[in-house]
């Protein structure tokens, strides 16, 4: 499957007429074409694509405000479907992100075009801008409410940061597809990470496990200073 056969886009919203899902992989496949030829991003343009499939430039800035959001939805589409979430528990929906995140990063071992379209897009500040808005963050806001709702149902320790917790989840698997391309991404790996985090996350079962633990250290103390020299 090509980069823009993987799944229809998001366009921007259209005002007074309809969307053609036709017209929009015309030029999803028009800017695959041109990337495919090894037309770097950077000498892209509106016109440039529009040529290239067939449609006006008033096509394309119906569609979308500029060529960076069009960038952003181009490689959005070629990433595996956003997860639907199974909402049983708050552990099974952060497996289905992860495995989601595991996922993407096989494909973009996969991908030459992919890959080199990443690489090329963090070079340009407007387009990673783009892609940050329009997808990194989304993601990030549903993660952050997956965590919120465990919180709520007691399923995560109520006094947890969860932006932090967040980043706890999200950051093996990142350092796995980005920083480590040699690293192992097996099956099962995202119920593992979980797994391991949410160990040392869930509520505490008793308090007095814990204000046991806390008052030890003073007891220690006591008994060392009344301890003959």
């Amino acid at each position: 499957m090509s980069l823009a056969e993987s799944r229809p886009v998001r366009g921007g919203s259209a005002k007074g007429r309809p969307r053609s899902e036709a017209v929009e992989r015309a030029i999803v496949e028009g800017v695959v074409k041109l990337l495919e030829e090894g037309v770097p991003l950077a000498e892209l343009s509106i016109e440039r694509i529009a040529r290239t499939a067939g449609v006006g430039k008033a096509t394309i800035y119906r569609r979308w405000s500029g060529k960076e959001e069009l960038f952003a939805d181009v490689v959005r589409a070629a990433e595996p479907p956003e997860p639907e979430l199974p909402g049983t528990s708050m552990r099974d929906d952060l497996v289905a992100v992860m495995e989601h995140a595991r996922r993407r990063g096989l494909m973009t071992r996969s991908s030459v075009l992919l890959h080199n379209v990443y690489a090329q897009m963090k070079s340009s500040p407007k387009i990673w801008a783009a892609y940050h808005a329009t997808v990194v963050e989304p993601r990030r806001r549903l993660q952050v409410e997956i965590l919120r709702r465990g919180q709520r149902t007691g399923e995560l320790r109520a006094d947890v940061d969860v932006e932090l917790m967040n980043d706890l989840f999200v950051g093996p698997m990142l350092l796995r597809t980005v920083m480590r391309p040699d690293a192992d991404l097996p099956e099962g790996l995202s119920e593992l990470l979980v797994d391991t985090v949410l160990e040392g996350l869930r509520p505490v079962s008793s308090p007095s496990v814990r204000s046991s633990s806390v008052s030890s250290p003073s007891a220690s103390s006591s008994s060392v200073s009344s301890a003959p020299p």
